[in-house]
């Protein structure tokens, strides 16, 4: 386990910060964490003037989280790379886990399945949408403007 994680997990007071597949945490001595947290705090302290502004925190996350993305990459990249060449050929990279969303007819359903017989006629669906579109067109002028969509929620 990351010792800065389990030292986190001290710091906020998190006692289910621990996953139960994840190794148990050790024991952690303060002048330990003491080292830690200075170590964290001169990393986030850009100007070196002793005081962490909302700015340098901000920087510090971005730029940590940046960082981890980039070793995950490293990472997923190594591991689909099965001949080590540096390359991926599209049957190593076929391999990259996708997440898919799963299917959901529920919302199409409920705005357009008027009869509830859980079918779609073109009738129902064109009712439905047309409903919405209508909802969206505040002004009533038979377009839907860019105001109008951001006003219905539908962009912003």
């Amino acid at each position: 386990m990351n010792k800065f994680r389990v030292f986190g997990a001290i710091l906020l007071g998190a006692s289910a910060a621990f996953p139960a597949h994840a190794q148990a945490p050790t024991p952690v001595a303060r002048t330990d964490f003491i080292q830690v947290m200075d170590t964290e705090f001169k990393q986030m302290d850009a100007d070196k003037n002793g005081i962490v502004t909302k700015k340098e925190i901000e920087d510090f996350q971005r730029a940590s989280s940046i960082l981890f993305a980039q070793k995950r990459s490293a990472a997923v990249f190594e591991a689909l790379d099965k001949d080590k060449n540096g390359q991926l050929s599209k049957t190593e990279f076929s391999l990259l886990p996708m997440s898919v969303a799963t299917p959901n007819a529920a919302p199409v359903l409920a705005q357009t399945d008027t009869n509830h017989d859980g079918s779609i006629s073109m009738v129902e669906y064109r009712t439905g949408k047309l409903a919405n579109f209508d909802r969206m067109d505040t002004d009533k002028d038979g377009i839907v403007s860019v105001a109008e969509m951001k006003g219905a929620g539908l962009i912003k």
